[in-house]
Order: structure tokens, then sequence, then C-alpha cells
């Protein structure tokens, strides 16, 4: 290895082993900075992106990850809003044009134009990677880079989620899916004064769900979601998050939803859900899909956690460990994050 190179786990092409090899140092570009890695989240995106099942594929050979925390080394031409020494993230919404009509109006996560980090940009499974200074994460002094690092994707997916969802404080809010998006969901959704319902298969994540503050639990697996939740509130949830990545929790959803209420997806599974029309139409709700969030989301999210009303559970790996990690995330057998330490 020379002063040129560094290691990354690369997808060369599709399938399920990530290459960990050394590849060529970028060079920052025009509004860009060199960021020296300390940390990255590993999301179940990069496991699609390194399968390539979404409709829309990345383009191998790539570096997956989006969730990178890690410090400013060298910036490119342009003006900055960082300095050499800063702490940075990047995030899925890499960059964006800043000038169509959804950028203009605060929805620049639909941009056209979008470039996303690990995916058309090479993300943060590697020692080295380029952010877009216009568009990346300010972390919060003193934070912990593994821990901090899945609020860059995880943290801001689902609070913007239940920003959109537009439940109310006291208001019933369930999360279905309590992996590494839906364990953080839940103490966001408590920070925000919801009453929180968790829904999931696995008894160990619903273990983790009362830890963070749900105060109602039902495991799908053993019973029927949408009557258990509409008995416990007595007529549904004002809004559901599903943030799980099997079809059938989706139409779960509509059956646990309040009428009037509103359905946020998280979760990106393969392949369609049931859509009852009569049942949609009849309780009135609104089903809505929710892309990650604006820099302003991130800003947010980042400051739910600094002021300590959120805390990822997360554990650590290695560069090295990325393909069991994607196993396990397969299996649905991680607990909350894993975060790669640099």
């Amino acid at each position: 290895m020379t002063d040129t190179m560094f290691r990354a786990a690369v997808v060369e092409e599709f399938g399920p082993t990530l290459n960990v090899r050394d590849v060529e140092m970028p060079t920052p570009g025009r509004h860009q900075a060199l960021v020296k890695v300390q940390a990255s989240g590993i999301c179940h995106t990069d496991l699609h992106a390194a399968e390539g099942d979404w409709p829309v594929k990345a383009a191998p050979p790539f570096v997956p990850g989006h969730e990178g925390v890690g410090e400013v080394i060298e910036l490119g031409p342009g003006n900055h809003t960082v300095s050499v020494g800063d702490i940075v993230g990047n995030v899925w919404l890499w960059s964006a044009c800043g000038t169509c009509e959804h950028c203009r109006t605060g929805w620049e996560t639909l941009c056209n134009e979008a470039e996303y980090g690990g995916y058309t940009v090479d993300g943060s499974f590697g020692n080295y990677m380029l952010v877009d200074t216009r568009y990346c994460a300010r972390i919060p002094e003193g934070a912990d880079p593994v821990e901090v690092a899945p609020i860059l994707c995880a943290g801001v997916t689902v609070y913007k989620g239940l920003k959109v969802s537009e439940t109310k404080p006291g208001q019933f809010m369930v999360i279905s899916g309590v992996g590494g998006l839906g364990h953080i969901a839940v103490q966001y959704a408590v920070a925000l004064g919801m009453r929180v319902i968790a829904v999931d298969i696995a008894d160990d994540k619903l273990e983790l769900a009362k830890r963070h503050g749900a105060e109602f639990v039902v495991n799908a697996k053993h019973a029927d979601p949408a009557e258990a939740v509409q008995e416990y509130t007595g007529g549904g949830s004002h809004g559901v998050l599903v943030t799980a990545v099997h079809p059938q929790a989706f139409g779960q959803a509509i059956g646990m939803a309040r009428k009037g209420g509103t359905i946020v997806f998280n979760g990106l599974p393969p392949g369609d859900f049931p859509a009852p029309i009569f049942d949609i139409v009849f309780k009135a709700l609104t089903i809505r899909g929710s892309l990650v969030g604006t820099r302003q989301d991130l800003e947010e999210a980042l400051d739910f956690y600094a002021r300590g009303m959120i805390k990822p559970t997360v554990a650590e790996c290695t560069l090295d460990d990325v393909n069991a990690v994607f196993e396990e995330l397969r299996h649905g057998k991680v607990e909350g994050r894993m975060s790669i330490r640099y």
C-alpha cells in the first residue's frame, strides 16, 4: 500500500460478497473535501446496493456506505463552510443541484440530479471518502464517531418520517420493524411526545423497543398486529411508520391505522405490497413515502442526539467484518446498528 492507495470494501459485481482491497485515493473536486474516516454505520440499504435488488441500481465497481464520520484533511477548489480538521459525515443525499423546483421548495431529497453516498458516489466503507461540503453533516462536538454514525441515515430517515406523519404529542405512533431504523424511531417518537407502539417478529427487538420507551409491543409472529393495536388504542394508531423490510408489514400497516391516520413508508423491500382500496378510502388514510431527510432535517436530528435524547444501540466491527455483518442483516440478527471503527 502506498500514499495514493487505501483499503475499502468494494462491490465488484452484484452479489452477496464485497471485496476488501486497495483502491486509489480520490482527489477532492470543486466544493468537495477529502475525509479520513473514523467510523461508518452499516445500513440495510448498503446490502440492497450490493445485491442490486432495487429497480434503480448502482454501477459496480463502487464503495458502499453513507453513514461515515471522519476528519477533513484536504479541501478542493471553491468556497467551503468547513475547514481542515473539522469532523463531518457523508450522508445518503450526497449532493443535489440546488436550483430545481424540488431544491427551491425544501424537497432537495427529490432532486432529479441528486447524487447518493455509497450508491452513485463512493461511500464510507473505506479509510477515506469524499464529501460535498455543501451537503455533508456537521458532527456535534465530542460525539463518539461509532455512536453518532447511524444518525446520518437511520436517524434522519425516521425523524423525517415521523415529521411527515403529522402525528401530534399524545397521539399513538406505531413503529413497525425495530431494526437499525426502528429502534432509533422509537426514541425520536418518544422525544416528540408520541405514545409509541412497536411491532416486530423478534422478542429481543421488542425488548429493545421497550428499553427505548415503547409503551406497548406486539410480536406479529404470534398475534395479529392490526387486532392488537386496534384493541390497545381503542380505534387504531394515528400514525404508522414502517421501517421493516418485509412486504407483509406494509399491508399490516393499513389494519393498524386509525381512521384519518397517516402511514409513512421508510423501509424499501423489493417487490410490492397489498393495498386494499376499500379500506384506504373508507378509513380516509394517507399513505406517504418518505426518503431520508434534507440538510435541515439532518441538523435537527443531530441536535436531538447532541442533547442526549437519542442514543443509538450500536456494536463495533471492523472493515474486514463487513461480509459477516451483511449475512447477519439478511437474517435479521443485528440488534440496533453495526458500525465500523477505523
